[in-house]
């Protein structure tokens, strides 16, 4: 009996420090990725969804990629998401709103995949052409600091107003230094500007938001973005310190290949532009 107590503590013994040894090797290694794992992305309805389901059904099955797509309809959850691990990547934005966003929130996220262009336009259901905007007019811009800067910069292209030199992508009302036509701006959240063409007499609407509505912006907008030199590309955006984990790393090269590219022309007809 005395015999058998021994080497059965002497058995557990050389058990525990077998399993130590095993996890002290593998605590030191980073840890994997299952087979399984799905990458959780949120995007804008229309057409960041449509382009990553597109991806999901095309393309991930082959790279061993499983997409789980979440969408909202505004710019500051899936940021907020995105930096509280709540997603793993989102796709809506450009660098310009990226940036702001940083800075004002105190967010540490990168922009890495650019994937399109979608034009910012200038609407109305009230009147058919630019030069037909009344004096005193109505022009219902967006809100954020980035996008009303790109919606005035929109109407200064277009010989509207002018803004002061410098003026930039941050430019606010204040920086019109010319509106011979005495505009009247209002500032509305972008996904709420297409309601608002039955109140006002023009609006200066995003992209995105222009197609979600039925609106076509290659044929119906008074006035265009250009896309020559354009910061306005929207791509894949993670967290800060992920760039180069592999599943981030094969969605971003799967957003750019040529397929995506024929995708985007076939469907959107020039409403939306591949920037790769």
């Amino acid at each position: 009996m005395r015999i058998s107590r021994i080497l059965g503590a002497v058995t557990l013994a050389l058990s525990l420090a077998a399993c130590g040894t095993s996890q002290s090797a593998t605590s030191d290694k980073p840890a994997e990725k299952s087979a399984d794992a799905v990458l959780k992305v949120g995007a804008s309805p229309v057409p960041h969804a449509e382009i990553l389901k597109f991806v999901k059904d095309n393309l991930a099955p082959a790279a061993g990629l499983k997409l789980e797509i979440v969408e909202f309809t505004d710019y500051v959850q899936p940021n907020v998401q995105l930096d509280e691990g709540e997603l793993d990547a989102n796709f809506f934005q450009h660098k310009p709103y990226l940036d702001d966003f940083n800075a004002s929130k105190g967010t540490k996220l990168s922009f890495l995949t650019p994937v399109h262009l979608e034009p910012l336009g200038l609407y109305s259901k009230k009147i058919t052409s630019l030069g037909a905007l009344a004096s005193g007019a109505t022009v219902a811009v967006p809100n954020d600091a980035t996008n009303l800067g790109r919606a005035l910069k929109l109407l200064a292209d277009n010989g509207v107003v002018k803004l002061k030199d410098g003026a930039g992508t941050a430019a606010t009302e204040r920086d019109v230094v010319e509106n011979p036509k005495n505009l009247q701006f209002k500032p509305v959240e972008a996904a709420q500007l297409p309601r608002t063409l039955e109140d006002v007499d023009a609006a200066v609407i995003n992209g995105n938001y222009a197609i979600e509505a039925g609106l076509k912006p290659a044929s119906e907008a008074l006035a265009l973005e250009k896309t020559d030199a354009n910061p306005y590309v929207n791509g894949l955006v993670v967290r800060q310190g992920h760039e180069k984990d592999a599943n981030i790393v094969t969605l971003g090269k799967l957003l750019q290949d040529p397929k995506v590219k024929d995708f985007i022309n076939q469907k959107y007809q020039g409403s939306v532009i591949p920037a790769f």
